[in-house]
């Protein structure tokens, strides 16, 4: 029966990948690798600058990473902060599942694109969109603006829990956008050789792989 289900689920996943990959002229997924970086649980938190990768995750303030484009901190749960990058996109910038309140852990595939609803605040921590404690399969989607082009880029964080919202550690451990402005993506993909994969999700998608 498990490995029925985990084939489902994995089925579901490709063809949620396929359908981002068929929609799009050449899809050009930017991967960042296994950053591990910390979320302290302060009023400071994590600031991540996706187009240059620069971040600061020693608690010190926004003014550290120029063009910060995600914020996630707090030491009472777990809170989505946009700032400047939330008035960059022209709203806020982290998805919501539909029917759902805050910011939302997405399931595999889920597909990120102009249609879906952004918000920011605290992580949902009921129904089934809630975050996992002592997991690092959580999901976030948003959307970015890349101050060296100009333009508005989708994309997916994961990040890593224990106990709470709010305990350490807690990790932002990879993330990845598409390169092509307003272009969609499936949550959890990253590229491969000659194709789209799914990595980081035990028993659904098999082991991981670095891109060459």
């Amino acid at each position: 029966m498990k490995n029925s289900v985990r084939g489902r689920v994995a089925r579901h996943i490709a063809m949620a990948a396929a359908t981002v990959a068929a929609g799009t002229a050449s899809a050009d997924i930017i991967w960042s690798g296994y950053v591990n970086l910390n979320i302290p649980s302060t009023t400071n938190g994590l600031y991540l600058n996706f187009a240059n990768g620069a971040y600061n995750e020693t608690g010190g303030a926004g003014s550290t990473v120029p063009g910060w484009d995600v914020n996630p901190y707090s030491s009472a749960n777990l809170t989505f902060y946009g700032g400047s990058a939330q008035t960059a996109v022209g709203g806020p910038q982290y998805v919501r599942a539909s029917g759902t309140s805050g910011v939302s852990n997405l399931a595999p595939g889920y597909v990120i694109d102009g249609s879906v609803t952004w918000a920011t605040g605290s992580a949902q921590t009921t129904g089934a969109n809630a975050f996992v404690f002592n997991s690092d399969q959580n999901l976030v989607g948003f959307r970015f603006f890349n101050e060296a082009s100009g333009t508005i880029h989708y994309g997916w964080m994961r990040i890593s829990l224990s106990g709470t919202l709010q305990a350490q550690p807690r990790t932002l451990v990879e993330y990845a956008y598409e390169s092509n402005a307003l272009t969609a993506i499936a949550a959890g993909v990253v590229p491969a050789p000659g194709a789209i994969a799914l990595l980081g999700f035990a028993g659904v998608a098999g082991s991981r792989r670095r891109r060459d």
